[in-house]
C-alpha cells in the first residue's frame, strides 16, 4: 500500500476501506495543526496507477484463501466486504471533480459493494466547485465528508488562520445540502483561547443550528512545541484555556444545539470519552461533563494534557 507518514482518520472510519489519494494538506497554515510536520512536501496528489495497485492489493486480500482459512483455523470472524472507503489526506475534496470520479469508478470497479465515499474537506475545497459538481459527486457516492470546521467563532477562525470565516461555513454546507452530500464537523474545544470558550460555544452552536451536520466530534486542542501557536504563546499573544474551563466550553456547546445530531468526543485528546444523540441524549452528557467538572482536577486534567503524545 502506498501510504505516506503518519494516517489520520476520524473514530468513526475505522472499518471503511483505507486508501491514499493525496498526502498532505493544501492550506498548511492552521497555526494550531503539527498533523503532516512528518512530510517533507505540504501536498502531494497520488498518481492513479499507484491508487489502482492499492485497490488490487486489497481486493487480493479481500479474496485471500490463505486469509480465509486462517480465520477459519484461528476461529476469528471473515473478513467483511468493504462498504465504505475512505480517502486519506488532509483534504483530497480539493481534487478536482473528475480526478474524484475517477476514483471513485476505480474503487467501484474492485469493490462493487462499496456504496459511499468518505474523506477529510476544508471549506475552502467546497468553494471550488460548481452546483452541478457537487451535484455529480453525490451521484458518485461521495458522502459523510468530515469537516474540521473547528469553530463558529469568528475572531478564532482569523487568529488560527483558518483561511475562512464563519459566514463562509454557512454558505457551502448550505450547499453541500443542497447537493446531497452528508457531513460530519469537527468542533475544537479551545480554539479561541482563555477567557472565550463560552463565546466560541454559543457562536458555534448558533451556527450549526442552521445547518444539518450528521455528526459534530470534539476534540480538545493541544499545542505541541512545533505549532506556530507555540510560538503566539511564547511570544504573549494567546493564552491557552484550561483544561475545566475546555469542559466548561464543552458543556455550553452541548446546551446551545437544538438540531438532531450525534455528537461525540473520542479521540485521544479527549481526557473522558462522550458520546450521544441529541436533543434526546442532552440530559445524559451534561450530567457526565458536570461530574467531570466536580471530580476531575485542573491539576490531572493538564497531566493527562502534557503527557499526550503526538495525535
Amino acid at each position: 500500500m502506498h501510504f505516506t507518514g503518519t494516517i489520520w482518520r476520524p473514530p468513526y472510519e475505522a472499518a471503511s476501506l483505507l486508501l491514499e489519494v493525496t498526502a498532505g494538506c493544501t492550506h498548511h497554515r492552521c497555526k494550531f495543526c503539527t498533523l503532516y510536520e512528518d512530510l517533507p512536501f505540504s501536498f502531494r496528489m497520488s498518481p492513479l496507477e499507484d491508487i489502482e495497485a492499492d485497490l488490487l492489493e486489497l481486493q487480493t486480500l479481500a479474496h485471500s484463501p490463505l486469509d480465509k482459512l486462517s480465520a477459519a483455523l484461528q476461529g476469528t470472524p471473515q473478513r467483511e466486504p468493504f462498504s465504505r472507503a475512505f480517502l486519506t489526506g488532509a483534504n483530497p475534496f480539493v481534487l478536482q471533480t473528475e480526478r474524484l470520479e475517477q476514483i471513485a469508478a476505480l474503487i467501484q470497479t474492485y469493490f462493487p459493494g462499496c456504496r459511499s465515499i468518505g474523506c477529510f474537506a476544508r471549506i475552502t475545497d467546497v468553494a471550488l466547485k460548481t452546483d452541478e459538481e457537487l451535484a455529480r459527486l453525490s451521484r458518485a457516492g461521495y458522502g459523510g465528508v468530515t469537516i474540521g470546521v473547528e469553530t463558529g467563532d469568528g475572531p478564532a477562525l482569523e487568529f488560527m488562520d483558518k483561511g475562512y470565516a464563519p459566514e463562509d461555513i454557512l454558505v457551502q454546507c448550505r450547499r453541500l445540502d443542497r447537493a446531497g452530500i452528508r457531513y460530519h464537523f469537527f468542533y475544537l474545544t479551545g480554539i479561541a483561547g482563555a477567557g472565550a470558550g463560552e463565546r466560541s460555544a454559543k457562536a458555534s452552536a448558533a451556527l450549526f443550528n442552521q445547518l444539518r451536520p450528521e455528526r459534530i466530534g470534539s476534540s480538545m486542542l493541544t499545542v505541541y512545541p512545533a505549532s506556530r501557536l507555540s510560538e503566539e504563546i511564547r511570544a504573549g499573544r494567546w493564552r491557552e484555556a484550561g483544561e475545566l474551563e475546555k469542559y466548561a466550553e464543552l458543556r455550553t456547546l452541548i446546551s446551545c444545539l437544538d438540531i438532531p445530531v450525534t455528537f461525540a468526543a473520542l479521540g485521544a485528546s479527549n481526557p473522558y470519552l462522550l458520546q450521544g444523540e441529541l436533543p434526546q441524549d442532552r440530559g445524559r452528557l451534561l450530567g457526565e461533563l458536570d461530574r467531570i467538572l466536580e471530580t476531575a482536577g485542573e491539576g490531572r486534567l493538564r497531566q493527562y494534557r502534557t503527557a499526550l503524545p503526538h495525535l
